[in-house]
């Protein structure tokens, strides 16, 4: 994502200013938290004048939009290395999705990452529609292989599934993340997660999805 760097708000991702604007903001809301998340804040962090911060960002919400995108390459990645490698069953490849997801939540950067754009998102539209937007990618690459694994399932089940999975691994990032009470459980908890979301995405039918919504209803 390449913008002419002629006027203020305009930013080359991959420029050494840039990038030192950028790990500083990540830093910041890692280390911080969101309440530290400004403009003063990240160009102290980066040893900058805030004017220089605000040329190529002139808004906080900026620095989302562009960490987020940062986090989908390097999300695409880590995909390409472990679960897009030729050969696998899609049913292995769905099971490495969730280890791999689950192995990041023990990261201090997405553990803390992670909720802080959550309390951003409660007071920001901008933000909670990029996160939104990151995650339906998310959704997106899980239900790839749901849908391999249970064809007969429809595109909005698929998607209904898709959610399911990404919302147990999410859920468990206050409870079992880098940090968290109960973070030494994760090997059990990721064994169990790997063995039973992949047995639903295989087994689940329409009919189960009916008759559970009805039950709930």
């Amino acid at each position: 994502m390449i913008f002419s760097p002629s006027r203020p708000g305009i930013y080359a991702r991959g420029t050494e200013t840039v990038d030192q604007i950028l790990k500083a903001a990540l830093a910041v809301l890692i280390d911080e938290g969101s309440d530290a998340f400004t403009l003063r804040r990240i160009a102290a962090r980066c040893d900058m004048k805030v004017g220089n911060v605000s040329y190529h960002f002139p808004r906080k919400e900026m620095l989302i939009q562009v960490m987020l995108d940062e986090l989908v390459d390097s999300y695409g990645a880590m995909m390409d290395k472990t679960v897009r490698r030729p050969g696998l069953t899609a049913e292995e490849r769905l099971r490495r999705v969730i280890i791999l997801c689950l192995d990041d939540i023990q990261t201090k950067r997405t553990t803390h990452l992670f909720t802080e754009l959550w309390a951003l998102a409660n007071h920001s539209d901008f933000v909670a529609d990029r996160v939104r937007a990151f995650y339906e990618r998310v959704h997106g690459a899980i239900g790839e292989y749901v849908a391999e694994l249970n064809p007969a399932l429809s595109a909005d089940e698929v998607h209904s599934v898709a959610l399911f999975i990404s919302a147990s691994m999410e859920g468990s990032t206050p409870f079992l993340g880098h940090g968290k009470p109960w973070a030494h459980k994760m090997p059990a908890f990721t064994a169990l997660a790997a063995t039973s979301l992949v047995h639903l995405a295989k087994t689940v039918t329409s009919r189960d999805l009916a008759g559970l919504m009805a039950q709930t209803a």
